[in-house]
């Protein structure tokens, strides 16, 4: 349906609407005025707080009918009819996709990414809230209370306005490809590095004297760094020259997309629940608005992501054996047994005939793997419980339709990197007692010291959650926070640029 040249997207709820109302118009009162669509214009020309588009709701429609209903007012006249229609169908449309856009996201990112799983709300009668508000008045209040009520999302609308407010007097400098800068370096290259982070609030304030210029600008890279999800070594290496020269409209196109990511989320996040943000490369556990355990983790490579979600933790196993997917069989051991036969011996990887209940065990030096394919492969493989064990000493389950969860690992010193993009898409944390203690939440019964005693025993052992916690897998490469910081963390999977090309996409305008 095409109304005022605009393309009518609730097509599908418009029918019921009026309908409801025995098609008398919903914004147009008795003295036939469009009093609250002042509230309503109002709101979408401030969508750009939520990084939306205000032209995506009948804008510049809905500003022509206004001021042309106003001009027959001020003539003693009436809007001709079907002008006052158009305007109150486009008033009504405008609301439901605010709406719509601000409870559940503009794009719907299971479009996108296979790996990206939305868990829906209730539903709600937003008919019905439009009726109310526009009886109330409430209309601002009312699109308002469907945008995400996270303290986070609010904070990244403030880091939004902040960085406009950055862009207004003029893009931030750039620095010359395959410049460094190293502590007691001076001259040119040392002043524009300080320019820099003197704009983005990373050099707050002028030094005393030279040797405290020095230091400040070491430590203000430093910030800088730390900001940015990069080593926080004070050095400008070329990972770091490559966050400084983000032009600041990137930068904000940044926070935009992030602001779409949040109202994918569930508005109810638990009291208590996990949140690992992929690209941050961190696990923290929320209580009441608060962390109460942070870590950090090591999740998917580029090309086995680790997949978006949310669920809920309802058990964990102790000293777990490790069936190998298939995938993994095929695409990472098989290849290096097929190069050293020796490989699946000595990584105490076990061989079965099939995956069948009760299927033979193999010996792996009886196999000629050089004669073994993807094709053929009919193995089921395995690892016993124990030191040796990519899961570690724990894991903790969710169901999920990816096979994903989060687990102990024996390669500690990756926890060390800055970039831990290494696993097969499950998430290995830092800390795996201290999280086994917190989420069986019975300090009496599983203490640390249980917790050990349990491991120590080397026997496999599953304890079902008194209380199962919410977990949340996401993928957010922008945050802040209350005290005004913002945060920028790497585009690891690539995901920004799809999602700002689905957003930039327009609905069409027809004569």
């Amino acid at each position: 349906m095409v109304c005022q040249g605009e393309l009518v997207c609730g097509i599908a709820d418009l029918p019921s609407f009026y309908a409801r109302r025995d098609h008398r118009p919903a914004w147009r009162s008795a003295e036939g005025a469009f009093a609250p669509a002042g509230a309503l214009l109002r709101f979408i020309e401030r969508a750009g707080e939520h990084g939306l588009d205000p032209a995506n709701y009948h804008l510049e429609a809905i500003r022509r009918l206004l001021e042309s209903d106003h001009m027959a007012h001020l003539a003693g006249r009436r809007l001709e009819t079907n002008l006052a229609v158009d305007l109150d169908f486009l008033l009504t449309d405008a609301f439901l996709l605010l709406a719509s856009h601000l409870r559940a996201g503009r794009v719907n990112p299971e479009t996108l990414h296979v790996e990206w799983v939305v868990q829906m709300d209730p539903e709600v009668d937003v008919a019905r809230l439009l009726e109310d508000a526009i009886a109330t008045g409430r209309i601002e209040e009312t699109l308002q209370a469907f945008a995400p009520p996270h303290p986070e999302y609010r904070h990244l609308q403030n880091a939004l306005a902040s960085y406009r407010g950055l862009a207004a007097a003029g893009e931030w400098p750039q620095l010359p490809d395959k410049a460094t800068w190293e502590r007691g370096q001076t001259g040119g290259i040392a002043e524009l590095l300080r320019e820099r982070l003197a704009r983005s609030g990373d050099y707050p304030h002028l030094p005393n004297d030279d040797a405290d210029a020095d230091r400040e600008l070491f430590e203000a890279l430093r910030r800088f760094q730390e900001r940015h999800g990069l080593e926080a070594d004070g050095r400008m290496g070329a990972q770091t020259l490559g966050a400084l020269n983000v032009a600041l409209t990137e930068r904000i196109r940044q926070i935009e997309l992030n602001l779409e990511r949040w109202r994918w989320l569930p508005h109810d996040l638990g009291q208590r629940h996990i949140w690992v943000n992929v690209p941050r490369f961190t696990l923290s556990v929320v209580a009441n608005g608060e962390p109460a355990l942070d870590m950090r983790v090591v999740v998917g490579r580029h090309y086995r992501r680790t997949p978006v979600f949310s669920s809920r933790m309802d058990h964990l196993v102790f000293n777990p054996d490790w069936n190998i997917p298939n995938r993994i069989a095929v695409q990472d051991i098989l290849p290096k047994a097929r190069k050293d036969p020796g490989h699946m011996r000595r990584e105490k990887i076990r061989v079965f005939e099939g995956w069948n209940r009760g299927a033979a065990e193999l010996d792996p030096d009886e196999i000629d793997w050089s004669q073994v394919t993807a094709g053929n492969f009919r193995y089921r493989l395995m690892k016993d419980p124990g030191p040796h064990n990519d899961l570690g000493r724990v894991k903790f389950m969710f169901p999920n339709t990816f096979s994903v969860y989060l687990h102990d690992t024996p390669s500690k010193r990756l926890f060390e990197r800055s970039m831990r993009g290494f696993s097969s898409g499950c998430i290995r944390i830092e800390k795996p007692l201290d999280l086994a203690v917190y989420v069986l939440g019975d300090a009496a019964l599983w203490s640390h010291e249980a917790v050990t005693a349990a491991i120590n025993t080397g026997q496999l052992r599953t304890v079902r959650l008194k209380q199962p916690i919410p977990v949340h897998l996401v993928y957010m490469t922008a945050g802040a926070d209350a005290d005004g910081g913002v945060a920028f963390w790497q585009d690891i999977y690539q995901r920004d640029a799809a999602l700002d090309r689905a957003l930039r996409q327009k609905p069409p305008r027809l004569p």
